[in-house]
């Protein structure tokens, strides 16, 4: 059993009879009264998200994970197939165990953490960048790098983002899979 000190982003608990995943959370001591916190949680099986809040010392019951480095192989109906790249054994995980399948690319390397009761996969964290080619833009015009405007532009996994009006077809950008945002341009 762990209380509500222990909680940090990625912790997996059990909570109203479903696996959670923690994705945010803030500690919050209030001048008047007891102090709290606000969690957002994920569900692994829906992949819901609930916003909950825990009373300071509250006793929350965590699951054991094991963490291992798994490559990105492909995906199709089953879901999305990953190759543990120690022993080269394959685990198929669902969708809505993936925090940002749309920035997945062939041969990406990710962490998929795994219950160590029953095996199953609980969730895949993706880096922390990723590099990926932009394959649909409108082109650039020589000169708009000062203002901070922005065009949509697709990228190699289908996904689309707003970058800044300097990026071309055929540029490497480094994209924020959590948040979905242009970092920088990558030079070749």
């Amino acid at each position: 059993m762990a209380s509500t000190s222990d909680i940090r982003k990625g912790l997996c608990i059990k909570y109203s009879n479903d696996i959670y995943k923690i994705v945010d959370f803030l500690h919050v001591k209030p001048g008047k009264g007891p102090a709290f916190v606000r969690t957002k949680l994920k569900s692994v099986t829906t992949g819901k998200v609930i916003d909950n809040t825990f009373p300071a010392g509250h006793k929350i019951e965590d699951i054991r994970v094991e963490t291992n480095k798994y490559q990105f192989l492909y995906n199709d109906t089953e879901g999305y197939h990953f190759m543990n790249t120690e022993d080269y054994n394959q685990i198929i995980v669902n969708k809505n165990n993936i925090d940002s399948p749309n920035f997945l690319k062939e041969s990406e390397m990710v962490t998929i953490s795994i219950n160590t009761e029953d095996g199953m996969p609980l969730s895949v964290d993706m880096p922390a960048s990723v590099i990926l080619d932009v394959t649909h833009t409108e082109p650039g015009v020589k000169g708009n790098t000062a203002t901070n405007a922005t065009k949509p532009a697709t990228l190699e996994t289908g996904a689309k983002i707003n970058v800044p009006l300097f990026i071309n077809e055929g540029d490497k950008i480094k994209v924020d899979p959590e948040k979905g945002n242009y970092i920088e341009r990558v030079k070749n």
